[in-house]
């Protein structure tokens, strides 16, 4: 994916959570009783800010991975801030204001981390990588599930907007031109402007609104099936596979199977699926590339064949497939 650059002025206003330890566990701890949410209801209405409907969408741990699955067609910001940090409130708001200007082009996921730990927790490591420490707020865009770092901390409006104008380029760049109905009032006429979707990938993406995976594959395949070269379909089928593969389960166990059995190549796919879908792409590449070097026969095929897929997930248009291509080139010879 395309990257865009951090604001240097972005730390301002962050909170180091480093010396939590546990990290996103502890967070979970509750708040103090009244602390105020700083985001719109988990239906995504119109806060008290009076956004538009669909700008602005308040997730928990339960149903953090629909709205991932959102993001297969339309950009997304993520704004993962605490209601323990008074600090933090409200920065999903001001984000959501710069993404109401963009006409539906991007939508914003608030996330409070001390109600939903496990959002912290999948996106702690990646914070580490980009930002230097374990820090709240943080935002970070969200182009077909994977993480785009943005800034740390509280940025002046200026600079919101800005970074927020480099994220949509960045998702045309990466085919991905989907918007956001913004109800009638807001967002009338938008679709006119954007050329209809192929029938079969439109069905693909209802499939996905509605939760329906295996419709979403379905519509998929038939595509594939009529044009072996339709790189849309075959991207599109690899994600949702791996969001059908990820669906509800145990990722504490999962990774504690892998680590206790490395020659199990069931459990190193399955670590490697949580860490794509996670954004730790080159973990999950380095993960498959070690399995081949220490399998062989069907094993190692069956894992050299997974990490082909997980490529696919990705886009060969991204330079850690690119990479990822000659390591496992290098691994099989």
């Amino acid at each position: 994916m395309s990257s865009t650059p951090t604001p240097p002025s972005g730390a301002r206003g962050a909170i180091d959570l480093s010396a939590l330890g546990r990290g996103a566990a502890t967070a979970g701890q509750a708040g103090p009783a009244g602390s105020p949410t700083g985001a719109a209801g988990a239906t995504g209405a119109p806060g008290p800010t009076g956004l538009p409907d669909g700008v602005l969408v308040d997730v928990t741990d339960a149903t953090f991975s629909e709205v991932m699955n959102r993001t297969l067609k339309v950009p997304a910001v993520l704004v993962l801030w605490s209601s323990a940090h008074e600090q933090t409130v409200g920065l999903a708001e001001r984000v959501a204001a710069a993404a109401a200007r963009l006409e539906g082009r991007v939508f914003v996921v608030s996330a409070d981390v001390q109600t939903s730990p496990g959002i912290l927790q999948a996106f702690q490591q990646v914070i580490v990588q980009a930002f230097g420490q374990l820090t709240v707020p943080v935002t970070f865009g969200l182009l077909q599930g994977q993480p785009v770092p943005l800034f740390p901390g509280i940025p002046p409006d200026e600079e919101i907007g800005l970074v927020l104008d480099q994220l949509v380029q960045a998702a045309v760049q990466n085919g991905i031109t989907g918007r956001v109905d913004l109800g009638p009032a807001a967002g009338a006429d938008l679709d006119d402007e954007l050329p209809p979707l192929p029938p079969l990938i439109q069905e693909a993406y209802d499939a996905i609104d509605r939760g329906d995976l295996e419709a979403a594959a379905t519509a998929y395949e038939k595509a594939l099936a009529a044009d072996p070269k339709d790189h849309e379909a075959e991207l599109g089928l690899a994600q949702v596979r791996l969001m059908q593969r990820t669906d509800g389960i145990d990722a504490q166990a999962v990774r504690a199977a892998a680590a206790a059995s490395p020659e199990d190549v069931d459990a190193q796919i399955a670590v490697a699926d949580l860490d794509v879908l996670g954004g730790h792409v080159a973990d999950a590449f380095t993960r498959l590339i070690d399995t081949v070097k220490a399998t062989e026969g069907d094993e190692r095929d069956r894992a050299r064949t997974h990490l082909l897929e997980l490529f696919n997930v990705v886009g060969n248009h991204d330079e850690r497939v690119r990479k990822g291509r000659t390591a496992l080139m290098n691994a099989l010879f």
